[in-house]
């Protein structure tokens, strides 16, 4: 086993490389101290990195969404986190879910229903990360944008085009209906608003062709950027759309490598052009100085980045005059030249070595000659290099030794002795050590239903290590994707879990038909955020504090206390969660506090404490410690991948769905002799048919054991926020950017006010539904509101006398409280018809997802064989394999075979 292997290798290399020279200064902190301040960050603070491989690139409301997660950490003299965590947020930053993943040897797996009554057509972002992440940068939480059309609800389709013209911006949609057929000669009203007022809005009419072309004025354009168009058209028919691409302003930026436009050194300078919604934006162009004379030209790679070379003149402005894909001229300023800097850059690398330079001009070189800087190498959480150099020349070599280094980018930091960072500089690995993994089948062309026998060769690289794999294979003729705008297990491991901001077309720089991808590659390091941690604080001794540790099991804390306020020691407790046969007792320490641990059971479950074996039970309050979440970033940059019109980029998957779902749910006709009940929704209720769909609704059987109705409120209500300060509710994400504008609460249409919720009869409610938005404003306008929560209570029915039992039931108990703690996800297995019969092959089989196993582990050979049928569809089928080991190496494999 070779575990330990790179944890030494970090100490053996920076030992050997100090140098002190003679004649140079005295450091402040000497080189020994700072490396041992910093090697105690990097061996006590492990870095751990989630990634999820799921089944396809996109889904339809009905499908069952399948994932595998991985967790990588860079250290093993710690018990790694044990859970993960998934967060599906929506493209209005709504947080629609929250999964909790158990996680062993490194995987997990788990799956989402998308329900045809709580999903809808929209880009979802799945957000995955540790408890132990959440001490750190929420920049480095997994992040993928997965979007889900509708085949089933959706009464209008739309398709919207977005053309800047002068000082408004001019939008075309086409509308059709479920059939498909232009929607033509359709009066409607349309609003623009940013989700709490209108900025724009209008009437208008639909051609023949179903079309309508709105102006929208630029005057409010910052709002354009979380801002919806909403269209009602006469008939009901309801759609939103984003207009997060309505402005664009394309920018331009520019980065010396190491930092600085030096005067008299030769640089190489990296670009990147953006609009403003993230999305990269093709340029070339040339640079000019202030006699407009040119110095060089330039052209991006793709994804709107590229470098060239120059070398600036002390004294003198540059500018870039840049042309966009579309024509339009922009001129740039450059960063200014500076005379009194020194950088770090990247030579070149080969096989053995990293070769770095630290430049200067002559004229600096004079004031810093001798004097000292400390260069830092990390890699994953490791320092791979640590040296002292005295500068005796304006060109100094470093070169960082790559034997037996892993794969991923190294930070290169240049710094004064105090820490104070100078200079920096990016550089990839190249892969050397990825798991092999090889895919083969019987044969390369099969029938329609063919049993396909695949076999998988896995090489884990380090003394035959448990590793962990995950295999799709999926029908590429209705699920069309580029494989390079996916972000697999090697680009997300490697680059994108080091790098802050969106990085577009992650595997585009894995994949060998892309000839420039290492060029490509280089001008991402130059241009990508990185900053883990803050030298300055690790060289002086600083660690940073943490308030969550590496989850191991699901816990359950809180304080038991007198009803005076004093806490109760040695106290005992019984937590029940019949549904998962779970009975544990506790008792409290000298400060009152109990803890449960290591408990397993699926979400959704009831849980009750109850302090009633106690002798002073009747006295005792028990409260339970909330379970901390991370905020939902508004402004994450991935919102880029987001995709406007997803009929139309999805109309293949769709048109399948569509198909699939009339399957799988006709039925044999039947004679209905009974009433059903109608359910109660909130549209029943002239006060609130002005608003869509809730966002969120919570059945009033989920309610049974609460006694206060005011406190299960404060952890059911999904997306709301209790502040304890006012006793008022808000919109969760509005709330953490500083709104103090409350939810409006209705019983059965009637608004009333906080102080009266607990006055309802919980066992009376039949459902609660939450609205985050009132895009209409019907309720907002009325009563100054943001969100509605709407309680509907059972239709009256002759109850006969409560007795006592039931009374004393209805009273509020401190000593025995109902809950609902988030469980783990629900297992459940992906269903694999087999059609070994003339009589099995006569169904229709419209799957996407042929097969998907999440569960691929390695025997002692490295081999795997797998066997599954293929669906109906014919053409090219996909197979995707990912995977990792116990030391964190990871491997990516893509194979096609046809099907006719």
């Amino acid at each position: 086993m070779k575990l330990t292997n790179r944890l030494l290798l970090a100490v053996v290399i920076f030992t050997s490389l100090f140098t002190t020279a003679k004649g140079q200064e005295k450091p402040a902190i000497p080189i020994n101290t700072a490396v041992e301040n910093v090697q105690k960050y990097f061996s006590v603070y492990p870095v751990e990195k989630v990634h999820l491989h799921f089944d396809k690139p996109y889904y339809a409301v009905g499908d069952t969404l399948w994932f595998k997660t991985y967790l990588n950490t860079n250290l093993f003299n710690y018990d790694p986190s044990k859970i993960v965590y998934v967060d599906v947020i929506n493209s209005r930053d709504s947080l629609m879910q929250t999964l909790r993943i158990p996680m062993q040897e490194g995987a997990g797996k788990g799956h989402l229903v998308l329900d045809p009554q709580f999903w809808s057509q929209d880009n979802y972002r799945f957000r995955a990360y540790s408890k132990w992440m959440m001490n750190f940068d929420m920049g480095y939480f997994f992040n993928k944008v997965v979007p889900i059309g509708d085949a089933i609800n959706k009464k209008m389709g739309a398709n919207i085009t977005y053309q800047q013209e002068g000082n408004r911006t001019k939008a075309t949609i086409q509308f059709r209906g479920p059939d498909g057929q232009a929607l033509g000669r359709k009066k409607l009203n349309w609003e623009a608003n940013d989700g709490w007022d209108a900025f724009d809005k209008g009437k208008a009419e639909t051609d023949d062709l179903g079309r309508i072309t709105i102006n929208l004025s630029h005057k409010e354009k910052d709002k354009f950027k979380t801002g919806r168009l909403v269209v009602q058209l006469d008939e009901g028919q309801t759609g939103q759309y984003s207009l997060a691409n309505a402005y664009q302003d394309v920018d331009i930026q520019f980065f010396p490598e190491g930092g600085d436009l030096i005067s008299g050194v030769s640089k190489k300078v990296a670009f990147k052009a953006m609009e403003s919604g993230g999305s990269s934006v093709p340029v070339k162009g040339k640079i000019i100085d202030s006699k407009k004379k040119e110095i060089a030209t330039f052209e991006d790679l793709g994804m709107g980045m590229g470098s060239f070379t120059m070398i600036p003149v002390s004294g003198e402005t540059y500018k870039a005059v840049v042309t966009l894909g579309n024509g339009i001229e922009k001129t740039v300023d450059l960063p200014a030249v500076v005379d009194d800097k020194i950088n770090v850059v990247a030579v070149s690398q080969d096989n053995e070595f990293i070769n770095l330079g630290l430049v200067t001009n002559d004229q600096y070189f004079s004031t810093i000659q001798n004097k000292p800087y400390y260069v830092f190498g990390q890699l994953n959480g490791h320092l791979i290099y640590a040296a002292q150099a005295s500068i005796k020349s304006p060109a100094v070599s470093v070169r960082i030794p790559l034997k037996e280094l892993p794969n991923g980018v190294v930070q290169i930091t240049l710094m004064t002795p105090d820490g104070q960072p100078v200079s920096e500089r990016l550089v990839f690995i190249q892969p050397q050590e990825l798991i092999g993994i090889q895919v083969s089948t019987d044969k390369t062309d099969y029938a329609r239903k063919d049993l396909v026998k695949m076999k998988l060769n896995l090489d884990t690289k380090v003394d035959s290590l448990p590793g962990n794999f995950s295999v799709a294979v999926i029908d590429e003729s209705k699920v069309p994707y580029n494989d390079d705008n996916d972000k697999g297990i090697v680009s997300n491991m490697l680059v994108a879990s080091d790098l802050k901001g969106y990085i577009e077309k992650p595997n585009y720089y894995f994949n060998p038909k892309n000839e420039n991808r290492r060029e490509a590659l280089d001008a991402l390091m130059l241009t990508q955020g990185f900053r883990r941690f803050e030298y300055k604080d690790l060289v002086s001794g600083r660690l940073p504090q943490v308030k969550f540790m590496p989850e191991q099991g699901i816990t359950i804390t809180g304080v038991l206390r007198q009803n005076t306020g004093r806490v109760q020691p040695n106290g005992g407790l019984l937590l029940n969660i019949p549904g998962a046969a779970i009975k544990k007792d506790a008792y409290t320490d000298n400060s009152g506090r109990y803890t449960f641990e290591n408990l397993v059971f699926a979400d959704s479950l009831k849980a009750t404490l109850n302090a009633r074996g106690n002798d002073n039970f009747r006295s005792l309050v028990i409260t339970l410690d909330p379970t901390l979440f991370p905020e939902v970033d508004q402004a994450n940059p991935n919102k880029a991948a987001n995709i406007q019109n997803i009929d139309e980029n999805l109309k293949a998957y769709l048109d399948n769905s569509k198909k699939e779902f009339r399957t799988h749910n006709l039925i044999e006709e039947v004679v209905v002799t009974a009433t059903q009940e109608k359910k109660q929704t909130s549209k029943d209720f002239s006060a609130l048919t002005g608003l869509s769909m809730p966002e969120h609704r919570i059945e009033g059987s989920r309610f049974n054991g609460c006694n206060v109705l005011s406190m299960c409120l404060n952890t059911m209500l999904t997306g709301i926020t209790y502040d304890v300060n006012t006793q008022k509710y808000y919109i969760t994400r509005n709330f953490n950017q500083g709104s103090r504008v409350p939810v409006q609460f209705f019983l059965n249409g009637m608004p009333i006010d906080e102080p009266s919720i607990n006055s309802i009869q919980v066992a009376n409610i039949e459902a609660i539904e939450i609205f985050m938005r009132d895009d209409l404003g019907t309720v907002r306008n009325l009563y100054n509101n943001d969100g509605v929560v709407s309680i509907i209570t059972k239709k009256e029915k002759k109850q006969p006398r409560m007795t006592m039992a039931q009374i004393e039931a209805m009273l509020p108990k401190s000593n025995v409280i109902d809950f609902y703690p988030l469980g783990y996800v629900k297992e459940r297995k992906f269903y694999e018809p087999k059609y070994t019969t003339a009589e099995s092959k006569n169904t229709n089989d419209y799957r996407t997802t042929v097969y998907w196993n999440p569960d691929v582990r390695v025997d002692s050979k490295g081999e795997v064989n797998l066997e599954f049928f293929n669906a109906d569809g014919t053409g090219k089928y996909k197979v995707v394999v990912e995977g990792n080991d116990l030391q964190g190496n990871v491997g990516r494999q893509i194979y096609y075979y046809n099907v006719k």
